[in-house]
Order: C-alpha cells, then sequence, then structure tokens
C-alpha cells in the first residue's frame, strides 16, 4: 500500500441508531486505514446507511446514487455501497435491481463483512480483510466528547404493522450489560457527561449476563437495573433513552428516571388516538392503557416533560378517528411531537392487509391541523420557564454576525462590536432549546440559565 490513504465517504440517514451504526463503519474503515473526506469526488469508496421508514427516505438515496454514478463514469474504481435500513429490509432483491451501480449492499449487521468485500474489489485499499463478528463490539468514533449515543439493543419483536424495522435490523437483540458499561466508561473517561441509550423498543431489554449487574442493585427489571448501573458512573451527569415502547413503562422504570442522572424528558410514542386505529397498527395498547402509563409518570415526576411520535393518516383513519388524535394532543399536553404522514411500505403487514385509503392531500391536511395544535400546546406550556432557572448542556456557540452596517461604523466601534460574546444554545434537562449570551469557552459546560422568554422552539436566557 502506498503512503497516501485511501478515503471514504459516508452519508447517513434516519434516526440515532443509524448515527450511531454509522460511528461503528467510521472506526472500522478508520482501522483499515481509510481517511475520511466530505468531498465524493475524492473518495475512494462512497457508503450510504440509509432510512426506510417513509418512501420519501429510500427516494433520497435513489437520487444519490444516480447522482454518484456520474462520479463513477469518471472513476471506474469507485466503490459504492448501500447499507442500513433499505438493504435489510430488502429481502427479494427488488430495490436492488433498482440500482445495479451500487457494488455493496448489506445489512447494517453485516458491516464487519466490510474488510473483505473491499478486499476483494480493491485490495490495495486495505491493510486487512479480517471479519468483525459483532458489528456492536466494534467501538464507534465519535464526533462529540460530551455527548454520545449507546445502542443497548438492535432490531425488534413488536410488528407494529407499518414498521419495517423486525424486516430490516431483525428481531430483538439485546447487547450484554459488560459490554455497554464498559462502554459508557470509556466514554466517561474520555470526557462525556451525556449518555442516551438506543434500542427499537429500549425499556424491553433483557441482559444475557445478568451475573454482571451488581449486586447491591435492587431493581428487578432489567432496564431499570441498567438504568441505576450507569447512574452509578459519576462522570455520567445526563442519561437519556430512547424510545420506550408504553407496554414495558414498569413502575420500577419509571422510579429509574427519578434517579440523579436522568434527564426530565421522555419521548414516549403514541401514533394515534383512537382504539381501532392502534388495533390496526398493532401498537398492543389502548388510548386508556396509554393514558395511564402518563398519569403514572407524572404522578412520580410532576414536571416532567413528555414527546411522542404521531402518525397521521394511517389506512382506514376516519376524520372522527384523526379527531381523537388531536383530542389526546390537547389531553396529554406533549411538549413536543414528531408527526409522520403515513406512508405505505412494502413487505409490512399493512401494506398487505389494508388499503392506503387517505389522500396524500388529506393526509397534509391532517399534519398541518396537527402541526398546529402542537406549536399551540407547547407554547403555552412553555411560558412555566419564564422566571425559571433550569440546566443547560451547551452544545453550539454562534460568533457575532458582522453586517454591512457595522462595517461602516469606525473602526474602534467594529472591534467592540466584534469582541462581543455571541450566542449559545443547548438543551435543557427537559430537552428544550435555550440560548443565551456567552462565550464559546461554554460549548461542553453544564450551566444555569435564568428563562426571561418562551418562544415555542425556543427559551431565551441568561447565564446565572
Amino acid at each position: 500500500m502506498s503512503d497516501i490513504k485511501p478515503k471514504f465517504h459516508l452519508i447517513t440517514y434516519g434516526c440515532q441508531m443509524n448515527k450511531n451504526d454509522s460511528e461503528r463503519m467510521e472506526a472500522l474503515l478508520h482501522g483499515l486505514g481509510f481517511a475520511s473526506t466530505d468531498t465524493p469526488a475524492e473518495a475512494d469508496l462512497i457508503l450510504i446507511n440509509t432510512c426506510s421508514v417513509r418512501q420519501q427516505a429510500e427516494d433520497r438515496v435513489f437520487g444519490k446514487v444516480h447522482e454518484f454514478e456520474a462520479l463513477k463514469e469518471t472513476n471506474p474504481k469507485l466503490i459504492l455501497g448501500i447499507t442500513g435500513c433499505m438493504a435489510g429490509r430488502d429481502r427479494d432483491g427488488v430495490i436492488r435491481k433498482k440500482i445495479p451501480s451500487v457494488d455493496l449492499y448489506f445489512r447494517t449487521a453485516d458491516m464487519g463483512q466490510l474488510p473483505r468485500w473491499i478486499g476483494e474489489l480493491r485490495p490495495e485499499l486495505v491493510n486487512s480483510t479480517d471479519l468483525v463478528e459483532d458489528y456492536l463490539k466494534i467501538n464507534p468514533e465519535r464526533r462529540s466528547v460530551r455527548q454520545a449515543f449507546v445502542s443497548i439493543q438492535t432490531g425488534c419483536n413488536k410488528f407494529c404493522t407499518y414498521c419495517v424495522v423486525p424486516f430490516a435490523r431483525g428481531l430483538e437483540k439485546n447487547r450484554s450489560v459488560k459490554d455497554i458499561l464498559d462502554e459508557v466508561r470509556d466514554l466517561a473517561a474520555h470526557g462525556c457527561i451525556e449518555v442516551t441509550l438506543l434500542g427499537q423498543t429500549v425499556n424491553s431489554y433483557l441482559a444475557p449476563d445478568v451475573e454482571n449487574f451488581s449486586e447491591e442493585n435492587s431493581y428487578q427489571n432489567h432496564f431499570a437495573k441498567l438504568l441505576w448501573e450507569v447512574n452509578q458512573i459519576p462522570d455520567i451527569k445526563r442519561l437519556h433513552f430512547t424510545a420506550p415502547h408504553p407496554l414495558h413503562m414498569t413502575d420500577e422504570v419509571i422510579d429509574a428516571m427519578t434517579l440523579p442522572a436522568h434527564v426530565n424528558f421522555i419521548h414516549l410514542p403514541v401514533q394515534a388516538g383512537d382504539n381501532e386505529v392502534l388495533r390496526r397498527m398493532n401498537r398492543r395498547y389502548t388510548i386508556e392503557q396509554f393514558h395511564e402509563v402518563i398519569g403514572r409518570l407524572r404522578a412520580k415526576i410532576p414536571n416532567l416533560a413528555i414527546g411522542t411520535d404521531i402518525i397521521v393518516g394511517f389506512s382506514g383513519e376516519s376524520p372522527e378517528q384523526f379527531q381523537k388524535t388531536i383530542d389526546l394532543y390537547r389531553d396529554v399536553k406533549f411538549d413536543i411531537g414528531y408527526t409522520a404522514r403515513y406512508s405505505e411500505r412494502s413487505g409490512t403487514a399493512a401494506k398487505r392487509a389494508f388499503k392506503d385509503d387517505v389522500t396524500q392531500e388529506e393526509k397534509k391536511r391532517r399534519w398541518n391541523e396537527l402541526q398546529a395544535v402542537m406549536e399551540e400546546v407547547v407554547r403555552e406550556k412553555n411560558q412555566q420557564y419564564v422566571d425559571e432557572i433550569v440546566s443547560v448542556l451547551v452544545e453550539r456557540h454562534e460568533a457575532p454576525k458582522i453586517t454591512d452596517e457595522m462595517l461602516a461604523m469606525p473602526e474602534k466601534i467594529q472591534e467592540l462590536l466584534a469582541a462581543q460574546p455571541g450566542m449559545c444554545f443547548g438543551n435543557s434537562r427537559e430537552m428544550k432549546l435555550v440560548t443565551f449570551v456567552g462565550g464559546k469557552e461554554l460549548v461542553g459546560e453544564i450551566v444555569n440559565v435564568k428563562i426571561t422568554k418562551a418562544e415555542t422552539w425556543i427559551l431565551e436566557g441568561q447565564k446565572t
């Protein structure tokens, strides 16, 4: 191999788990001797880590592949690869046939085969063709040392009728307690202070190595026990998890959310506000049961901020059933909702069993209506933070903007204006975006901010 390192360009679409998978892929490729590049034209290898939740996500991938086909014409040796959920769910190869220019096409779980596959195509690019049997054993390459995602499980056993995850990622597989805690301890040793535990139904976690829980850990539920264990790592100041399933929100899990490191927020997907729609979705709970979970959460943690996921326009959803979703949002007063318009996915039970009979225009109208309700509710709820002090982990800094008007001012005034500290941005423990005047040295620090103004999606304040 030459002294010039081969280069890879990695594109990631989708959820936090995909981002965490990409961090593992980056670490694997760097270990093979690759360097990363932000310029596709410079790359010897281009990988797209795909999302398959909606058709729009897959269409974006097809567009990228078409764009990179032009690069392959000028550089015939370029290796183009597709991984992630789109490749994972393509059991019959129908999607694969649409993109013949792609050289590598593999499930996330098979990323450990990359050394061999690249070596077969271009042996001069890699320093090893050794396989990695379990990709979750690859230590992710983190872009931030202060915050990190840690996968505790992959796959899903729930088989919601609209969802491709069990086909794309397989059945639920839980990582060992030892591997999870070793990863978190290593993160803490390198300066990480906030960890988000990831899983498709994260609170259904079952440890394959219960013997590695501490003897003094008094919880019986495995996920609650894991939360307790992470809380014992002193340098982890903030702990979060996503996405739990309402069925597994036990009293012990709720109790563990009161431990010191846990943020004051939960993202709990509901998907719809009508029992018949939930039944067709195979969500396995009723709206009454969901309300009961919310009641137990708020009884234990009264000021808990709650987010959710909602699908509008699912097959057969009537206007009256959609209205129940609107009513649910107002009743629960969610702090944020991630709303999706239903997108029929090949291979799912909903595709086989139900007709996608809500028009795109109606789906868009329902999305807009729910969005308006959400903004109204959130704006109203956020007023409770005015004059309150919140704890903020600063994530980024923006320097003062130099305007044309400033450039026309005397030089000394320009210098004074340019010397202003700029604006800091970060999330409170309620996962509210907060901004305040501060210097870039605060990035990565946890500071107290007194809120002076509350908008829909941002709280403004002053550092105390």
